[in-house]
Formats: C-alpha cells, structure tokens, sequence
C-alpha cells in the first residue's frame, strides 16, 4: 500500500525525470554554459542534465537548509567548499536541485548567480504549494514529503 504522506522515487524513474526535464530545457531553447547543482540534493540531478544536454561545464554550490526530515535552519546557509561564482559571470546558467520546497535556498543561489551577471534558469524534479520560487523547469507537483532513493536510507555505519 503507498504512503499517501510520502511521494517515493525510484532510481528507474529519476532517470526518466532527469532525462524529461532536460527535455524541457532543451524544448525551450535555453542552451546553458554551465550546470550548477545545489549540494547536496542536486548533484545527482545535475549531472544527469548535464549529460543529457551535452553540457561539460559542471560546478556545485554547498547549501545547507535541512537538519531533519521537515526540520531546517532559520535560513541557508552557504558551505565550503565555494563555487568558482566569479567563473560564471555573463555565462547561461542552468541552476539545479532537487527539490523547491521552502524555495527560500533556490532563491538564495539564484540571487548569488543573477548578481555576477549570469542569465540563470533554474530546474527541480519537484515543486511544493508553499515554494517562494517556482523553477522554470519541473518535473512534478507534490505537497508530499519526498523520499529520494539517495537520501531515503540512513547512512551506511560500520
């Protein structure tokens, strides 16, 4: 029986996401120079658009929000390692994570971006109601928790 407070992902069907928002991107005629994820949850993501797109510039921003299943900060904050931002100054950015919940983190990066000059579309499997910033690209729609197979176990301890 499905959990009707939870949207599962597959890996089978990620692929599929991945390759359908890409799809999208490609569809709109927006050719990025360069794909950025949101560490952690969009790395995988990215780098599945990336390919798809024939994009070989990759780079990653590390963002912490969450500490919790639906427990986060009061706000974003930006970690070490720091991405290359002056790199991307005046380049098509196509910005990358998993999820636009709060969309307070999406929002924060692209501001980020958008200062160096960058032209940035941004792309997330999901989309919630609450989301202060909806991507240009999604795949889906969901008011559900999200369980991603790259985060829906605990970490492997020895």
């Amino acid at each position: 029986m499905a959990d009707e407070k939870q949207e599962i992902l597959g890996w089978d069907e990620f692929g599929g996401a991945a390759r359908e928002l890409a799809a999208s991107v490609h569809g709109s005629g927006f050719t990025p120079d360069v794909v950025v994820a949101i560490a952690r949850g969009g790395l995988l993501l990215a780098g599945a658009i990336a390919y798809a797109l024939n994009v070989k510039s990759c780079g990653a921003l590390n963002v912490e929000f969450y500490t919790g299943v639906d427990q986060r900060l009061e706000a974003p904050v930006i970690l070490p390692p720091m991405l290359d931002v002056p790199a991307i100054a005046g380049k098509r950015v196509l910005l990358v994570d998993d999820v636009s919940d709060s969309g307070r983190t999406l929002a924060m990066v692209l501001e980020l971006l958008t200062r160096t000059g960058a032209e940035v579309r941004t792309a997330c499997l999901y989309s919630k109601p609450a989301t202060v910033l909806e991507p240009d690209y999604i795949w889906r729609k969901t008011s559900k928790w999200i369980a991603f197979p790259w985060s829906s176990q605990p970490p492997v301890t020895l």
